[in-house]
């Protein structure tokens, strides 16, 4: 009868969600965030609202939990999971934000970005991070704050202004400003993070010239961080008790942990606003020479976790900019009926690079196409190709990611665990076993993502003894085999790849 709280802040929403110890969902609500525009390639939120939405849901779910007859003093702690890369900088003394939160998808500090490389500085960087030089990560985008909020720098250097990715943000609001932490796995996204002596590096922060003063502390992702008392939920009902946070991790982390993914060479895939792919590879941080990540895993204790990732910036946003822009459906749960009708894409391929190209091809200056277009074409097929772009993206990751095992002397992925919202569409699903010509496989409960900071959270305060007792938990809903042939899958892998050869040619 033990219940776990987890804080899943997300790109496009706030969620919170509370999981018993065998991990079934009792209660849940969300609420969208905002998204700011404020020029083109720019992309902003209200840390303000991250928290409030953050705190508000949690609180919602506490009172479901409560009126469907729980004990509310059962429940155990809290986990935090959280849109990676996205800066906060605020005051220490009142907590307020020095300006909106840069979001990952942001991409005005590429010119910085573009100085860095041309310097001759990606190979320093990528050696103690694991990361390439991009706009995508942390580091460049505290800097720009530092540099253009006036009187930011100054401050920062005298000690008060605080960094964070979301997860601290919400742990600072969470223990009222006493704790400043943040955990192994979103650290190992900001630029300054050396993950091999998993320490804040000097060299990096003098590069990025950003003071050690706003730092965050760094603990493993399972740790009880602080407490918090039961006055922040508001009007929640009697009965909560003080609650440890017992878990941080980013997103993807976060996922590949409520996939069971705790040993080398499992890898999962998350259908988010984008995708990303982990593969485990144990105690050792492997490099890449296909355009994938190393990267912190979500970490238990003092031993190091790593894995390898490929990020596709848009996923499932393709499907709202096909709701938002295009106006070509009402609701985004409408868009596998659209695909549907048509039987296939008519030759038409989208490449979604509204935000540029992530792994493996790392353009930042591609920018969206959709090609193949003729008289016969509907917006039926812009929709399937839509969706085929998300698996398209995908496929490219995975075999990047099973060439690199198989030159470290490994084996290719054999298969592949999906979760995140688009996950539910079958269609999609099956195209994507299509094209990787390996199962894949839909867990039972597919908020994996919220599911591992609530596992996390379980392991430091003593709900689980450890993580055999988990995996035993992980139980498959349904998986896609593939049926298209390889040489007709490796065809449309082609018609892919030269249309993002022309998206990146503009």
């Amino acid at each position: 009868m033990s219940y776990l709280l987890a804080l899943d802040q997300g790109t496009s929403s706030s969620r919170s969600i509370v999981f018993d110890a065998q991990g079934r969902i009792l209660a849940s609500a969300q609420l969208e965030i905002r998204q700011h525009y404020p020029q083109p390639g720019w992309v902003e939120h209200d840390p303000l609202e991250l928290w409030a939405t953050q705190r508000d849901t949690a609180a919602q779910a506490l009172a479901q939990l409560r009126a469907q007859g729980h004990d509310l003093a059962q429940l155990r702690g809290i986990g935090i999971t959280n849109q990676r890369e996205t800066v906060v900088l605020w005051r220490r003394d009142t907590g307020q934000p020095v300006a909106r939160a840069i979001v990952w998808q942001d991409r005005r500090t590429e010119t910085r970005c573009a100085q860095m490389r041309e310097a001759g500085l990606g190979e320093q960087v990528r050696r103690k991070t694991g990361l390439v030089i991009d706009p995508y990560f942390s580091g460049t985008k505290l800097a720009w704050l530092l540099d253009h909020v006036d009187g930011a720098r100054a401050a920062a250097e005298q000690g008060e202004l605080a960094f964070g990715t979301v997860d601290s943000w919400l742990l600072w609001q969470l223990t009222g400003g006493r704790v400043h932490a943040t955990d192994v796995s979103n650290a190992s996204r900001t630029l300054l993070f050396n993950i091999h002596t998993q320490q804040w590096d000097d060299e990096l922060l003098a590069l990025l010239n950003v003071p050690r003063s706003v730092l965050p502390e760094v603990r493993p992702s399972s740790h009880v961080f602080g407490e918090v008392p039961p006055a922040v939920w508001g009007d929640s009902p009697d009965g909560v008790p003080v609650l440890p946070v017992g878990g941080i991790a980013g997103d993807q982390q976060a996922a590949l942990f409520g996939q069971a993914g705790f040993e080398a060479g499992l890898a999962k895939n998350t259908y988010g606003t984008g995708c990303f792919m982990l593969m485990h590879t144990g105690q050792q941080a492997r490099e890449s020479a296909n355009g994938l990540l190393a990267t912190a895993a979500a970490q238990v204790g003092a031993q190091p976790a790593y894995a390898m990732e490929g990020s596709v910036f848009i996923g499932g946003a393709v499907v709202q900019w096909l709701r938002d822009g295009l106006q070509a459906i009402r609701a985004a749960s409408e868009v596998q009926t659209l695909a549907e009708s048509v039987p296939d894409s008519g030759g038409v391929v989208f490449v979604p690079a509204f935000t540029g190209l992530g792994a493996p091809y790392w353009h930042s200056e591609a920018r969206g196409a959709i090609l193949g277009l003729t008289r016969g074409s509907t917006v039926a097929h812009i929709a399937r190709a839509a969706l085929e772009s998300v698996a398209f993206q995908s496929a490219a990751l995975l075999q990047a990611m099973s060439r690199d095992a198989e030159a470290a002397g490994g084996r290719a992925v054999s298969e592949l665990r999906v979760d995140g919202g688009a996950c539910v569409n079958n269609l999609l699903m099956q195209f994507q076993a299509d094209l990787l010509g390996i199962p894949v496989v839909r867990p039972k409960v597919v908020e994996t993502t919220a599911l591992g900071a609530a596992y996390l959270a379980g392991l430091a305060t003593g709900v689980y003894p450890d993580t055999t007792a988990i995996a035993r938990l992980w139980q498959a809903d349904r998986t896609f085999y593939p049926t298209l042939s390889r040489e007709r899958a490796a065809e449309r892998m082609a018609e892919w790849e030269r249309a993002v050869r022309q998206a990146c040619t503009h």
